[in-house]
């Protein structure tokens, strides 16, 4: 209704003012009957009124499409009432919609593009990794273990830049099947054997029962526990000589932690921990902290619909929690 009265607003007031000038026309010319001028001004305003709610009742779909914002894109497709201005308006949005979506067709085609290019890539650089590696391997120490570690660097660079372009994909990516969760933790451990033994910070297993079993993605989560396992080691270097990975179930949803006994989180950054290229004050001080390793695994719990739970103590430790839900923990099914 109001954007309806904006645009007859001027018409409105045109006609007010012809209401009158028509009398005052013939008050000026001698004519002084007053009753024919009323009747005369109150004839104009009933057939303004009229033709206004005539106009307002054959185009309110019109105004009401106009004023209310698309609940979906979807919405465009809609058609109104069958007036020339509303035809012309179903057809605006109509090529608008296509045009949106042969954009957003291109956009996805130049993203898939792009994400095959960096899987490719990735892989292309792991191979000359490995053989700098074994050249590594003819060397003496320690100029052999240097040249191991920054390998592992730039490997650990790789599969973060991997992951991060796969999660624009990630609903295409990911297969939920049951996973034994003591297993995987073996595979992330053995993964970052040299990792452990570089920083000289060893993880301890604790598993409240065997047979743990969740229900989600094996290789994100994989690459959620490796994310974890290197914060967690990486801030307990110089401190501690172990972090404590736990399994255990707790009201009826399923643990998996990890608990570290190294320098914490302060206060200041905790709520800011998991933003994209967040480093923090710890990140300042560690130089290889990226700020994208806790965003991916936030990111890609949401998607998995686990939950994450975090606690630190300055000094003392941090803990990060990977919760499934009772319909996700299938240790009792």
């Amino acid at each position: 209704m109001k954007l309806f009265l904006r645009e007859h607003v001027l018409l409105i007031v045109v006609q007010l003012c012809q209401c009158v000038m028509v009398p005052a026309l013939f008050w000026l010319d001698g004519y002084r009957d007053v009753g024919v001028s009323m009747y005369a001004f109150f004839l104009t305003l009933l057939l303004v009124t009229a033709f206004l709610i005539y106009r307002y009742l054959s185009r309110r779909g019109f105004y009401k499409r106009l004023q209310n914002p698309l609940a979906t894109l979807d919405g465009s497709l809609e058609t109104t009432e069958r007036a020339p201005i509303s035809e012309a308006l179903d057809q605006l949005l109509t090529s608008q919609y296509r045009l949106y979506q042969e954009e957003l067709r291109r956009g996805e085609e130049r993203q898939e593009e792009h994400v095959l290019f960096m899987d490719r890539w990735v892989h292309q650089m792991k191979t000359p990794l490995s053989v700098i590696e074994l050249s590594a391997q003819t060397l003496d120490e320690p100029e052999s273990s240097s040249i191991r570690e920054e390998t592992d660097r730039m490997r650990d660079g790789l599969n973060t830049v991997l992951y991060l372009a796969r999660l624009r994909t990630i609903t295409e990516d990911f297969h939920i099947k049951p996973v034994a969760l003591s297993k995987l933790i073996h595979e992330v451990n053995k993964e970052n054997k040299r990792y452990y033994i570089r920083n000289e910070v060893y993880p301890q297993l604790k598993e409240e029962s065997s047979g743990t079993m969740a229900e989600t993605d094996e290789k994100w989560l994989f690459f959620m526990l490796s994310q974890l396992v290197h914060n967690a080691v990486k801030y307990s270097a110089g401190k501690s000589n172990h972090i404590l990975l736990s399994l255990y179930e707790r009201s009826g949803e399923l643990v998996v932690e990890v608990k570290d006994f190294g320098i914490g989180i302060p206060i200041v950054d905790r709520k800011r921990i998991f933003n994209k290229f967040y480093t923090g004050e710890n990140g300042r001080k560690y130089r290889e902290s990226t700020g994208m390793g806790l965003y991916l695994v936030k990111e890609v719990a949401d998607i998995l619909e686990h939950r994450l739970e975090m606690e630190s103590v300055v000094g003392e430790g941090t803990t990060f929690r990977i919760i499934f839900s009772k319909t996700q923990n299938l240790t009792r099914m």
